[in-house]
C-alpha cells in the first residue's frame, strides 16, 4: 500500500521547530547562559592577557618625521598636538620603571632603591596590577609613583578608538581600586623617547592625554629590555654631563636581573657626579596630591568591584586549565587501567565457553511502536539453532501496528502478549512472568542476532554464582559519522569498559540490547522496577547487590540500530543520563553499607558512573 504524502507535515514541523526556538525549555537557558559566561570569561582572560586580539606594536615609520624631537618628555594635549612645560631639569633625574608589576623582580628593584633613598615610578600594566595587587601595594608603601601603562601593553596609536580608551581606563579602575588614587601620568607602551614619535602617534597620544592626562616619555633609554648586559645599560642610562632627565627601565616583561645590577651601581655613580633623584612629578612641578588625587568612594568601589571580577576571571580560567589538565590524567590512567583489566579479563575468559550447557530459554521482546524493525528482528531470534527456545514479544500498547506483524508471521516458538502502555519496565515483567524458562534474554525490538549469539550468551551461567550476562552490542548502521561515532563508542565500552567491571565484579549494566539473566534471580529482586528511566541499569545493579555476579561475553554479539540523528541521540542520551542518575540515587545506600556485595556496587561501580 502506498501511501501520499501528507502535504501539511513539512508545515507543522517547520512550526514546531520555530516554537521550540523562541520558547526553549529553561534548563537549554541555563546551559546557554553558562556557555555564554564562561566563553566571556575565556576571552576576558584572553584579551588580559593578550593570548587573544591581534599584534599591538604599531609598525615604525621612518619616513614620517618626528615633531616631538628636542621635546622633553613629559607632554600635555593642545588640541591634536603635544606640547612640553616641563622646566629644564638641571641635574635632577627620575627613575621610572616599566611593565611590571611582576613579584619576582619588582620588590627586588624596590629593594635597590631603599637602600640608596631614591624615590621611582612605576607605570603599571592593569592586567600584571591585577595578578599582584600586593606589589601595586608594596611600591605605594615604599612612597613611590605608580604611572598608567595601560592594560594588556598595547599600542596608543593603533586600533580603534574605544578600545585605546578602554587600555587606559581599565587600568584607571583597577590602580584606584588597588590604591584609592588617580595617576595623571600615561607612559605609551613602544614609545620610549620624544624623538621617535611620529605625527600619527602623536595624534593619538593627544587625544588619549586630554585635558586630564600628562604623556610621561624618557629622555634616556637604558635598553634593559634587549639584556645587552650591565655595563652596557649603565652606559645607555647615564645622561651627558650636567644634563639630568627621565631614565627608562623596566620591572616586569622577562628576566631583569641585569636591570637591578645596573640599578645598583648606577646610582651611586650618578650622586657621586652631582646628581639628584627625584619622582616624575617633581619634574613637571606638581605636588603628590595633584601627580596622584584621591578618588571618591564610588570610584574606588567601582574600581574593587572591577578588580574582583578580573581576579575571578583569571581564577576561573586558571581553574578551568587545572581542571582540563585534571581531566587529561584522569583519561589517561583510566586508559592504563582499563586496558589492563581488560587483557586480565581475556586471559580469564578464554576457555569459559562450553555449549553444552544448554538452559531452558525464553527471549522476551518488549516492543512500542517497532513496525519498521520488528519482523526482521524476530526472525533472526527464531533463526537460531537454540532447542526449545520461547520468544515473547510483549506489544506495549503500540499503534503502529506492530502486534499484527508479529502475528502474521506465523512462527511456532513467537508468543505474541498485547497489553495498554505502560512502559519498558511493564512490559518486560509481563514477559518474564509468562515464561517458566530458567534463562530470560531480554532484546529490543531492533535488535539483531547472529545464528550463535544466542548459545554463546548463556554459557557464563553454567556458573551458578552467575546471575547476569551482558552480549556484546554492535552498531548496524555505521555508514554516517554519527554512526561511526557511535560505532567507536560501543567497541570502547563493551570490548573495554565491560571487561573492567566484570573483572573487579562491579558491572552497572547489562544493556537492553542483549543480556541474559537467571529467571531466579530476576524474581529475587522483584522483576523489573519502573522507578527509573534507565531500568537495565536499576536492574543490574539490584542483582549486583543481591548477590549474583554479571559477566560479559564477547561472543554474543546483537546488532542494534543507533540513533542516525543529533536531535535522537540528544533524546537516547538525556535519558540515558538522567535514568542513571536516578539510579545511581536509587541506590546509594550500597555506598555505606556493610554487606560485602553492596560494598562491591555502592565503593566501585556506582562512584565511577
Amino acid at each position: 500500500m502506498t501511501v501520499a504524502p501528507d502535504p501539511g507535515g513539512g508545515r507543522r514541523q517547520v512550526a514546531v521547530l520555530r516554537f521550540r526556538l523562541r520558547n526553549p525549555p529553561a534548563h537549554w537557558w541555563v546551559l546557554g547562559t553558562c556557555l555564554v559566561l564562561l566563553c566571556a570569561l575565556i576571552a576576558f582572560q584572553g584579551f588580559c592577557t593578550h593570548t587573544i586580539g591581534a599584534g599591538t606594536e604599531a609598525p615604525v615609520d621612518l619616513q614620517a618625521g618626528a615633531p616631538l624631537n628636542g621635546s622633553r618628555p613629559l607632554l600635555v594635549a593642545r588640541g591634536d598636538h603635544l606640547w612640553s612645560p616641563e622646566p629644564d631639569p638641571g641635574r635632577r633625574i627620575a627613575l621610572t620603571f616599566d611593565d611590571g608589576p611582576e613579584p619576582r623582580w619588582t620588590p627586588k628593584v624596590l629593594a635597590v632603591l631603599q637602600r640608596n633613598g631614591v624615590p621611582g615610578t612605576f607605570f603599571m600594566i592593569g592586567s600584571q596590577a591585577v595578578r599582584h595587587p600586593d606589589v601595586v601595594r608594596e611600591v605605594e608603601r615604599g612612597g613611590h609613583e605608580i604611572g598608567n601603562h595601560t592594560f594588556t601593553h598595547s599600542g596608543m596609536s593603533t586600533g580603534p578608538g574605544w578600545l585605546r580608551s578602554a587600555q587606559v581606563d581599565l587600568t584607571e579602575a583597577v590602580l584606584v581600586g588597588i590604591t584609592g588614587h588617580y595617576s595623571r601620568f600615561i607612559r605609551p607602551p613602544y614609545s620610549a623617547t620624544s624623538d621617535a614619535v611620529t605625527p600619527s602617534t602623536e595624534r593619538a597620544l593627544a587625544k588619549a592625554a586630554g585635558s586630564r592626562y600628562i604623556i610621561a616619555l624618557a629622555d634616556y633609554d637604558s635598553h634593559d629590555w634587549q639584556k645587552p648586559g650591565v655595563a652596557e645599560i649603565i652606559r645607555n642610562a647615564t645622561p651627558p654631563a650636567g644634563h639630568g632627565g627621565v631614565i627608562m627601565f623596566h620591572d616586569g616583561g622577562g628576566d631583569r636581573s641585569q636591570t637591578v645590577a645596573a640599578l645598583a651601581r648606577i646610582i651611586p655613580r650618578l650622586r657621586a657626579q652631582g646628581y639628584s633623584f627625584v619622582p616624575l612629578r617633581d619634574m613637571f612641578g606638581l605636588t603628590r596630591t595633584e601627580a596622584e588625587p584621591a578618588a571618591p568612594w564610588v570610584q574606588r568601589a567601582r574600581g574593587t568591584m572591577f578588580l574582583w571580577a578580573v581576579e575571578l576571571a583569571f581564577w576561573m580560567t586558571s581553574a578551568l586549565g587545572w581542571i582540563i589538565l585534571a581531566v587529561g590524567i584522569l583519561i589517561a590512567a583510566r586508559v592504563v587501567i582499563v586496558a589492563s583489566l581488560a587483557g586480565v579479563h581475556v586471559r580469564r575468559t578464554r576457555s569459559r565457553t562450553s555449549p553444552e550447557f544448554q538452559p531452558s530459554v525464553a527471549i522476551v521482546v518488549p516492543a512500542y511502536n517497532e513496525a519498521v524493525g520488528i519482523e526482521r528482528a524476530v526472525r533472526s531470534l527464531t533463526e537460531t539453532d537454540y532447542p526449545g527456545l520461547e520468544v515473547i514479544v510483549v506489544d506495549d500498547g503500540s499503534a503502529d501496528g506492530t502486534g499484527d506483524l508479529v502475528e502474521a508471521l506465523g512462527l511456532p516458538c513467537v508468543r505474541l502478549i498485547r497489553q495498554a502502555n505502560g512502559g519498558k519496565a511493564a512490559a518486560l515483567t509481563t514477559g518474564v512472568l509468562a515464561t517458566e524458562a530458567e534463562v530470560v534474554v531480554m532484546v529490543d525490538g531492533d535488535t539483531i542476532f547472529e545464528h550463535n549469539t544466542l548459545t554463546n550468551l548463556v554459557q557464563p551461567l553454567a556458573d551458578p554464582v552467575v546471575g547476569a550476562v551482558s552480549g556484546n552490542t554492535k552498531v548496524g548502521n555505521r555508514s554516517g559519522l554519527l554512526g561511526r561515532w557511535q560505532h567507536i563508542e560501543y567497541v570502547m565500552g563493551f570490548n573495554l569498559d565491560r571487561r573492567m567491571y566484570e573483572v573487579l565484579q562491579c558491572t552497572p549494566t547489562v544493556p537492553g540490547a542483549i543480556g541474559a539473566f537467571r529467571r531466579a534471580a530476576l524474581l529475587e529482586v522483584g522483576g523489573v522496577s519502573s522507578d527509573t528511566l534507565a531500568e537495565d541499569t536499576d536492574l543490574t545493579l539490584s542483582i549486583g547487590r543481591h548477590g549474583h555476579r554479571v559477566v560479559y561475553t564477547e561472543d554474543a554479539r546483537a546488532w542494534t540500530e543507533a540513533p542516525a540523528t543529533f536531535s535522537g541521540l540528544w533524546r537516547q542520551r538525556y535519558r540515558w543520563s538522567f535514568g542513571t542518575m536516578q539510579a545511581v540515587w536509587k541506590h546509594k545506600g550500597a555506598m555505606i553499607s556493610r554487606d560485602p556485595h553492596d560494598r562491591r556496587i555502592g565503593l566501585r561501580a556506582l562512584p565511577y558512573m
